[in-house]
């Protein structure tokens, strides 16, 4: 088998309408249901990188250590979000926080870059809302 590309990605929830709430209120992503608490969207552009990325490596970048905290639930996947500037992502993270979500690095350059920052979504998703300038070049 050789995959072509990411089709389709998104949490598991247990709550689906804090989970809608999240992902479509607060992070801005139209979605629609499609049956029952089953909430999609199809008018993301695709994903642009596939990671299988060390929890090790994620709390060093996050926490300055590689082992993740025990007073921060460990997440089982992770998501980027890429704002339209790396001006958008320190207000985007700021709007999320005053929303009472749990922010875990503010936004902040990279050495490679891009610039980042890290929260958890409701379902424990590391999510990242960032700006990626070589992912943007052909725009």
């Amino acid at each position: 088998m050789r995959a072509s590309f990411v089709a389709g990605f998104g949490p598991m929830t247990r709550d689906t309408a804090t989970s809608r709430a999240f992902w479509g209120d607060a992070v801005g992503i139209e979605l629609r249901e499609l049956s029952e608490d089953y909430f999609v969207s199809d008018k993301l552009d695709g994903v642009k990188h596939f990671g299988i990325w060390p929890l090790s490596q994620a709390a060093d970048t996050i926490f300055g250590t590689t082992e993740w905290p025990d007073d921060v639930p460990a997440p089982t996947a992770w998501m980027e979000i890429d704002v339209a500037s790396p001006d958008d992502v320190a207000p985007a993270i700021a709007e999320l926080q005053a929303a009472g979500h749990r922010v875990l690095r503010d936004a902040h350059l990279e050495p490679w870059g891009q610039t980042t920052s890290q929260l958890l979504s409701p379902e424990g998703m590391l999510l990242g809302v960032t700006y990626t300038p070589w992912m943007h070049e052909s725009d």
